[in-house]
């Protein structure tokens, strides 16, 4: 592990390869799993207060899902997460273009209708963080639908944490990025 500040990272952050490849998975990661993306208690209020303004780039079961069950849920493990549609699969913000997924609340960022990217669970994926009252501790999260990402990673030599460095400075800010450079070269 290595620290920084109040963090701990897993060394797999350092030592695997990873590089998103839509062309390839088509952004699965929004439509599969057990759940919604996870949520930090902050981001309920950023979604109700977006939801209106983002409504219209949302896919009709999308938004019923939303109407539904709220801007967030609580999902059967007690985490607050994204609402999902299709049997707790597909995230309830998804958007489809060209046969590839896509986030609405990104969409509407980058059309400037809103200022807030996505959740930050999204944004760090692969990296999934476990708080502890003191600590946190910055996961590598493997699986088999980002294989194409591994891949890509590997021939593109760029490590996890240098792919999310954007997202983690969002976090935690560029001090914290700086001082995590710092220790990985100290430790090299």
């Amino acid at each position: 592990m290595i620290e920084v500040q109040s963090t701990l990272l897993h060394e797999d952050l350092i030592n695997e390869d990873f590089v998103c490849n839509l062309s390839k998975c088509k952004g699965i990661c929004c439509v599969e799993g057990d759940s919604g993306a996870p949520l930090e208690q902050s981001e309920k209020g950023i979604l109700e207060e977006i939801y209106p303004k983002i409504k219209h780039l949302l896919a009709p079961k999308g938004i019923a899902a939303i109407e539904e069950y709220g801007t967030s849920v609580v999902d059967v493990d007690g985490d607050l997460t994204t609402p999902c549609v299709d049997g707790n699969k597909e995230c309830a913000y998804v958007t489809f273009e060209n046969g590839i997924t896509k986030c609405a609340i990104e969409k509407a960022y980058e059309e400037g209708i809103v200022d807030w990217k996505k959740p930050i669970s999204c944004h760090l994926y692969p990296i999934r963080i476990t708080q502890y009252p003191e600590f946190e501790v910055l996961n590598y999260d493997r699986w088999h639908i980002c294989k194409d990402a591994c891949s890509f990673g590997r021939e593109l030599k760029v490590p996890v944490y240098k792919f999310l460095k954007d997202p983690l400075i969002r976090k935690y800010g560029s001090e914290w990025y700086a001082e995590l450079e710092e220790n990985i070269a100290a430790n090299s």
